[in-house]
């Protein structure tokens, strides 16, 4: 095994490691159909208008999920790191074209599972059909908050909680970018840290 095949085992395990109950036989077929693909920072794992033909789960690096708004200001809606799943889910489960971009900010590492070979793994090992569920609940979940964020919470209740939440992605956020998921101007965001820190 080469050194390179070794990572992608590594990589593999990550990600079957999310699933301690399947049966042996189910994660050996999971197992089958990964795929890794890495990415530079900047690079795009999807784009608007694009059918995401797989789901990736994240070993390495942070991404940003936005879409482009009326006026053609980028709209950040959220950041997938470690552990998180690139998708705009409802798109890929209806196999539709997304209405977002997935940009790296970050060199990223992804795991990638095929939208066909989930429906069969599906069908296959029924322990496979629960984990999706809780996957959809994970990214659905996440993306729910942030509209409830903005719909219920002001600006410095919006940082606080991002910050609470996120404490090892702050360092990580350029305050432009996260002022954008805030919903909010930069220099308000740079206003609210001040005065925070005088607290």
């Amino acid at each position: 095994m080469t050194q390179n095949d070794k990572k992608n085992e590594f990589y593999f395990d990550l990600f079957i490691d999310q699933f301690p109950r399947l049966s042996i036989e189910a994660k050996e077929f999971t197992r089958s159909f990964l795929t890794i693909q890495k990415y530079k920072k900047k690079e795009f794992v999807y784009k608007a208008g694009e059918v995401q033909k797989d789901i990736g789960f994240v070993c390495q690096g942070l991404l940003r999920k936005y879409y482009l708004n009326e006026k053609g200001n980028e709209i950040i809606t959220g950041f997938i790191s470690e552990n998180g799943y690139a998708t705009d889910y409802p798109s890929f489960l209806r196999q539709i074209p997304s209405k977002f971009h997935i940009q790296c900010l970050e060199p990223t590492i992804i795991v990638n599972v095929s939208y066909a070979k989930l429906q069969e793994a599906y069908y296959k090992h029924k322990g496979n059909e629960m984990y999706g569920r809780l996957v959809a609940e994970s990214v659905l979940t996440r993306e729910t908050d942030r509209v409830e964020s903005l719909m219920f919470e002001n600006a410095e209740e919006r940082y606080l909680n991002f910050t609470a939440k996120n404490k090892a992605l702050t360092n990580r956020i350029s305050l432009t970018h996260l002022a954008s998921y805030l919903g909010i101007e930069r220099q308000s965001l740079s206003r609210i840290r001040s005065n925070l820190a005088k607290k």
